[in-house]
């Protein structure tokens, strides 16, 4: 089923509903690694046909982004920031990030390019902030639409709502619980979503479009969207419902002939999945010793197995940010990047079509990472938005709920805000079951950390509703359940084994639950099991624990199916309100909480 459409007609459908705005001055923008090599005959040598005007070699720019969470403000704390290594080996941090700040960084990045196509690669929306989540996300598909989004693959997060909300951010309406906000009918994305590997599990076809044609002046370039895999795993079983998803590969490399059948020959995978470049500076070489030396995970054996007939990957999911050369099967390199999350980078690439053969000639692909700084002119049309949906969101985001003495960050194996919100869960527990013995929450479940300053004048060391929501925004509840001494420990042990062994998840504990995780080690064994202990005690794997965790990790999400198995459930209040609970008991103007100390798991590295 072709799905493809005029660039000319794309952009007329968009001015129809946006303004679109050219940046006062020019950005400035950091450069990140570049991969480039000669071109004979480039499209800067003005080669021409004899017919036509057009020289055989056009250059197509690229801008893509990904993981932008529905970040419409500048993410707080290290969430804002990126790492940026500097000639003499030092590195520096930037603040970044804000769609006000990105939407005059892209309308700058395309000043002058006649060939411009922007692309994302997946949760473009899930695990928002207040302003969006609040709103099911339509503030932040509004947002894309303005910044002339053409197309995006689908994320995990596409899905934590379900298809049928994932279809309706789509195609428009009001939602079905909710329904319109500020009397107006919402209207949808202007741009395609791609969801090449999820199929309707009776239809056994793709829930969306799974590929999209860009087109103009005889150029055109082919997009294949897909998530990963293992999407069933990360998201609740109810957004998943009657879906199957399947291999990112054998997905891309089937509607990769289906293009290439039709005659489109230059073609993109936007894939949402990653990997792990071996620095966290955005303008890390990943290419130094050799191409695509310096990242690992899912990415690299994806990339490796990709089909030479795909020319580049726009890549996301792990939130990291490199530009790297990995060589597809054919042994030719080829360019993947991955622009961090939150909107704070975006890669900048040109794709070099070869007229003649209607490919890109991959020996003149270049990329970079660009940070989205913060000291360029805002964007006015985002200002307006973001203005019109906080006054929306005003009246419950501006309520304090607490009261903090420092930054409580959510970086690290053990992170300080981890601590407290497993405590906090704990607390919930407690009052649901004087019984219950611990908590465990996942990291990635923790989305941004807790600010001291001050964000909308409430107040140093105030906590508001909105700035909780941002923390927790899944709306997962508190369970109970009764697990076994040995059950536990399995717990533990698949922080770093099965699915988490090459990227180990490390659950955040309550307060009495101590051990030690040796890295040096491999597998399972990090685990020190001997270490495990509950409030001094070791753990007895005959006895019975009650256990507290939020409704994902209780039907076994995130690679840990053991926390699928527990008995005697009880379903407390959604995540936040514990939260919530926890710091109004527990904190005062007069008497804040101290960030915790992050102590109860020792580390050996």
């Amino acid at each position: 089923m072709p799905a493809t459409s005029s660039a000319s007609a794309h952009q007329e459908r968009r001015r129809r509903r946006t303004n679109r705005f050219v940046a006062l001055t020019a950005g400035v923008v950091t450069v990140g690694a570049l991969a480039a090599a000669a071109l004979p005959g480039s499209a800067s040598a003005g080669e021409e046909h004899r017919k036509g005007g057009y020289g055989r070699y056009q250059d197509v720019q690229l801008l893509s982004f990904n993981d932008l969470h529905g970040n419409l403000e500048p993410p707080a704390g290290s969430s804002g920031r990126v790492t940026e290594t500097q000639p003499d080996g030092t590195t520096k941090t930037i603040d970044a990030g804000g769609v006000e700040y990105l939407a005059t960084h892209l309308r700058q990045a395309r000043k002058g390019e006649k060939y411009s196509i922007t692309a994302a690669g997946g949760d473009m929306v899930g695990a928002s902030p207040l302003i969006s989540g609040l709103f099911h996300d339509e503030p932040t598909i509004e947002a894309l639409n303005k910044l002339d989004l053409d197309v995006t693959s689908v994320g995990n997060h596409e899905f934590d709502e379900g298809a049928k909300e994932l279809a309706r951010l789509q195609n428009g309406g009001c939602h079905p619980k909710d329904g319109c906000y500020a009397d107006e009918k919402f209207e949808g994305a202007d741009f395609p979503y791609l969801a090449a590997n999820v199929l309707d599990e009776k239809t056994k076809k793709p829930i969306l479009k799974p590929y999209w044609v860009w087109k103009k002046n005889g150029v055109k370039v082919g997009f294949i969207g897909v998530t990963l895999e293992g999407t069933p795993d990360i998201v609740s079983a109810e957004g998943v419902k009657g879906l199957s998803f399947k291999d990112e590969v054998e997905t891309i490399n089937k509607y990769a002939k289906v293009l290439q059948k039709q005659g489109v020959k230059s073609i993109v995978a936007l894939l949402h999945e990653g990997g792990f470049p071996a620095s966290t500076s955005y303008n890390y070489d990943c290419d130094s010793p050799g191409a695509g030396d310096g990242i690992s995970g899912p990415i690299v054996d994806i990339a490796k197995n990709v089909t030479p007939q795909v020319d580049a990957l726009v890549t996301g999911h792990t939130h990291n940010a490199y530009v790297c050369s990995i060589a597809d099967p054919a042994g030719k390199p080829r360019m993947v990047t991955s622009a961090a999350s939150f909107g704070r980078l975006y890669s900048d690439t040109t794709l070099t079509y070869d007229r003649k053969t209607g490919d890109i000639a991959r020996t003149a692909v270049k990329s970079a990472n660009r940070v989205v700084t913060r000291d360029v002119p805002k964007a006015p049309d985002m200002t307006e938005l973001i203005s019109k949906w906080n006054t929306l969101a005003a009246p419950i985001g501006n309520k304090p709920i607490g009261y903090i003495s420092g930054d409580i960050g959510n970086t690290g194996s053990e992170s300080p805000l981890g601590d407290l919100i497993a405590d906090a869960q704990l607390a919930h527990g407690k009052q649901l079951d004087p019984e219950t013995d611990l908590a465990l929450m996942n990291p990635g479940g923790i989305r941004a950390p807790l600010t001291y300053a001050a964000k909308a004048g409430e107040g140093d060391g105030v906590v508001t509703y909105a700035e909780g929501f941002t923390v927790q925004p899944f709306a997962n509840t508190v369970n109970l359940q009764d697990f076994t001494g040995a059950q536990v420990i399995q717990v533990l042990k698949e922080q770093v084994s099965g699915p988490n062994a090459a990227a180990p998840k490390v659950l955040q504990v309550s307060s009495g639950l101590t051990y030690t995780l040796d890295l040096t080690k491999s597998g399972a064994d990090r685990v020190v099991t001997d270490s495990i202990k509950l409030n001094g005690a070791a753990i007895d794997p005959a006895a019975t624990y009650r256990v507290a965790t939020n409704s994902f990790l209780a039907g076994g999400g995130d690679g840990f199916p053991t926390l699928g198995q527990g008995t005697n459930d009880v379903v407390g209040s959604d995540d936040l309100t514990a939260l919530e609970q926890y710091l109004t008991a527990n904190s005062s103007a007069s008497n804040p909480i101290a960030p915790p100390k992050a102590d109860r798991i020792t580390i050996v590295k």
